[in-house]
């Protein structure tokens, strides 16, 4: 499985390479973002670990350049107890995030969960095509449109809102959202639910009385309106 860390500091990415090919999965490096965004254009990466600190064009930058043509799944690596840079880092279209340093294994075990997301499982989707309104999912090539216009989304978003959908009409708990969605535990400061709903709801149309087609259960979690 072939992945890109685009990160300015070598040595943390020559050890990054020794202990992911022991995982099984080829790491190729960037160390600045403009060769990280070249290196992504030219070869067909799953997955992308991207540092938030580097000189000159930093990961934010690369981030909001990337999704002008990709959405490849991205692992932000953040400095540690910076809040705000991880919120934006999601509103950005970042999948996940880890402050750095990070364990090898957690960035490991992160990357597992987001490739396993991201991976048709048929034996686990219907192939038919199901309609929720104005919204047709099409389980098969894991597309989504809205009035017959494909909804741009990236890896994260689309396994919400499938596992919303899959439940419509029915509130999501937070704790079973993110387990189903993020592969993970749900913390109690943990935004990146709330920052991955937020940009679901600029994506996809309100309903007829304006409010969100993604309603808010306040402490519980979130529904999905199947029709208007």
């Amino acid at each position: 499985m072939a992945i890109l860390m685009v990160d300015d500091d070598v040595e943390l990415c020559e050890l990054m390479q020794r202990f992911l090919a022991g995982e099984g999965f080829e790491l190729a490096c960037a160390h600045d973002g403009n060769s990280g965004l070249e290196q992504v254009r030219a070869n067909d990466f799953e997955l992308l670990i991207l540092d938030i600190m580097m000189p000159g064009k930093n990961g934010m930058d690369v981030l909001r350049e990337l999704r002008g043509f990709s959405q490849v799944p991205v692992i932000m690596l953040t400095g540690r107890g910076e809040e705000v840079d991880r919120i934006i880092g999601l509103e950005l279209g970042a999948d996940d995030y880890l402050p750095k340093p990070c364990n090898p294994r957690e960035l490991a075990a992160r990357i597992r969960a987001i490739l396993r997301r991201t991976e048709q499982q048929p034996e686990q989707r219907s192939h038919t095509t199901s309609r929720f309104g104005n919204i047709e999912w099409q389980p098969q090539s894991r597309t989504l449109s809205e009035s017959g216009v494909a909804l741009d989304l990236t890896a994260t978003e689309y396994n919400i809102l499938v596992a919303l959908m899959e439940k419509a009409g029915e509130v999501v708990s937070k704790q079973e959202l993110s387990k189903i969605a993020l592969s993970k535990h749900y913390g109690p400061f943990d935004r990146t639910l709330d920052v991955h709903i937020g940009h679901l709801r600029k994506k996809l149309s309100p309903l007829a009385n304006d409010e969100p087609r993604i309603k808010t259960v306040r402490g519980v979690g979130w529904l999905f309106v199947p029709v208007e």
